[in-house]
């Protein structure tokens, strides 16, 4: 019974071989015969190089221009082999002029007022000055997208509800950007090659010690920021935009993701990617999972809702009370705290929010 050809599957170095075009060691996979699984011919396979060489020569076309060879036999090389061109390179990401960006800058968004509830102006200065948080003349957010070579990729435009701290939806949705409006008016070409990159991005070239934290939310991130600021909070901008792409700036960084409720199973099998091709020291926090009711689990909370409802005296999720002292004991002399005044004042006001603060394994200096 006939078994069509297939790639050779990775068993260590001894099956990836040397490319016929690029001549690249251990980047070339070879087609199998599917009845004898020996190769087909020296050249009958693909180079792992895709973008750089692209060399791509199946079996089906050797057999077009070898018709009298036997299916998986081996043969001399020939000298009619079939080289397809390279792939064209990717085409580099479209970028936005920064004056843009600095002409938005403002406070006069309803996402600001909201965060006035339960952040210090401080702190909002502090995340305002680092993410380059910007406002429209309706009072809409702009999170900017800023890589790590400080280009612009774009900005992506949203309405907050200054009560709530929810996302108010119109007519195209919940989210505009600024590219799509500046292509309307105009201003940027048609062919704008739209290339996101994690919102807070350019955090990574100032900070290149510490630790790099990513949530799904810019608004997680952002408040994260504001009570964690001895690490970097970074925005996938979603649970289906954490990507291999995007990642490749995590080259060599501890990397820390914390998704929101019913995403740590997806962003587990991601992170393993993450770590085998972008060469991180990356984990996955089980944080929320761990200690979410049923009912914030059918919420989708994430680490930021935690962090609100602590603040606000509404904790979304059942923290264990603490089991009453058995014996009168002697007080020992206060221990200087490791904290900020300012986040220990929180942690007074609201003892659980130290629950999330050792979860979070985080350390504030």
């Amino acid at each position: 019974m006939y078994a069509p050809p297939y790639l050779q599957k990775y068993k260590g170095k001894s099956t990836r071989h040397t490319c016929p075009s690029c001549e690249s060691k251990q980047c070339f996979t070879l087609y199998l015969d599917g009845n004898t699984h020996q190769p087909i011919h020296p050249k009958v396979g693909i180079c792992n190089r895709k973008i750089k060489c692209g060399y791509h020569y199946p079996p089906k076309q050797y057999f077009i221009d070898h018709p009298s060879d036997g299916r998986g036999a081996m043969h001399s090389v020939s000298n009619k082999i079939h080289i397809p061109k390279p792939v064209t390179p990717a085409k580099m990401p479209s970028t936005i002029n920064f004056s843009f960006v600095e002409s938005s800058a403002s406070y006069q968004s309803n996402f600001v007022r909201f965060l006035c509830e339960f952040l210090t102006k401080e702190q909002i200065s502090s995340i305002g000055d680092k993410y380059a948080l910007g406002a429209t003349k309706s009072n809409e957010v702009i999170f900017w997208q800023i890589d790590t070579k400080g280009e612009v990729r774009t900005g992506k435009i949203m309405q907050y509800n200054p009560l709530t701290g929810k996302r108010i939806k119109h007519e195209s949705g919940a989210i505009d950007w600024v590219h799509n409006k500046l292509k309307k008016s105009g201003i940027l070409p048609e062919d704008f090659n739209l290339q996101q990159c994690f919102f807070g991005e350019h955090l990574l070239k100032i900070d290149t010690d510490k630790t790099v934290c990513i949530v799904e939310s810019e608004k997680s991130a952002l408040i994260s920021a504001a009570i964690f600021p001895n690490e970097i909070w970074l925005a996938s901008g979603g649970l289906d935009n954490l990507t291999i792409e995007k990642s490749k700036v995590l080259k060599d960084r501890k990397v820390i993701l914390y998704p929101d409720l019913n995403g740590y199973a997806k962003w587990l099998d991601k992170a393993i990617e993450i770590e085998k091709q972008c060469d991180c020291n990356i984990s996955v926090s089980s944080l929320l999972e761990d200690i979410a009711t049923p009912e914030a689990k059918s919420l989708g909370l994430d680490v930021a809702d935690f962090m609100i409802n602590q603040l606000k005296n509404k904790p979304p999720i059942e923290v264990p009370e603490e089991k009453p002292m058995e014996a009168i004991q002697i007080k020992s002399p206060p221990v200087q705290s490791c904290f900020t005044p300012e986040l220990q004042s929180m942690i007074d006001r609201n003892k659980s929010l130290k629950i999330i603060v050792d979860k979070l394994q985080l350390i504030e200096i």
